[in-house]
């Protein structure tokens, strides 16, 4: 009965993040560009095969995803950064620009829903979604990146 109700939240709560996307303008990223970008700017430059192995998804989804974003500049091929043969893609100016718009309305969003909730609470929220989350990408064997991650890791060194 519990899960059961999760699940019902967890699909309302996906149902209002669509929903307050079509409030935005006409520029808003779809949802697949949304994610590679993200994942790109909290890794850095990634090669198409990166990119599936992250998401779990077949090479030609993620190449049909990634042309798209080609073709609306949002992001570039370059060399490997660090010397490899696959070319990577890296955001470009635009794509960061319209990343940067998406995440801002994100929050705006985010900020009007928990008004009238404590810090504490907030917190909280974001406490246990990390935990949700982090388990998922346990369960899947695909982490992603996190900037406390990479803070951690340069307390560790």
């Amino acid at each position: 009965m519990v899960l059961e109700r999760l699940e019902r939240e967890l699909m309302l709560l996906s149902r209002h993040q669509v929903m307050a996307r079509r409030e935005r303008d006409a520029e808003c990223l779809e949802r697949s560009a949304y994610l590679l970008l993200s994942r790109i700017d909290a890794q850095g430059p990634m090669s198409i095969g990166q990119l599936a192995e992250a998401f779990g998804l077949d090479t030609s989804t993620v190449n049909r995803q990634t042309a798209a974003l080609l073709r609306c500049g949002l992001a570039e091929r370059v060399a490997d950064p660090e010397g490899g043969m696959a070319r990577k893609l890296r955001i470009t100016e635009e794509g960061g620009r319209r990343l940067a718009a998406d995440r801002e309305v994100n929050r705006s969003c985010l900020a009007r829903v928990v008004a009238h909730w404590s810090a504490d609470e907030v917190q909280e929220l974001e406490d246990i979604l990390v935990r949700l989350n982090r388990s998922a990408e346990a369960l899947e064997g695909r982490h992603w990146p996190r900037m406390e991650d990479d803070a951690r890791g340069r307390e560790a060194q």
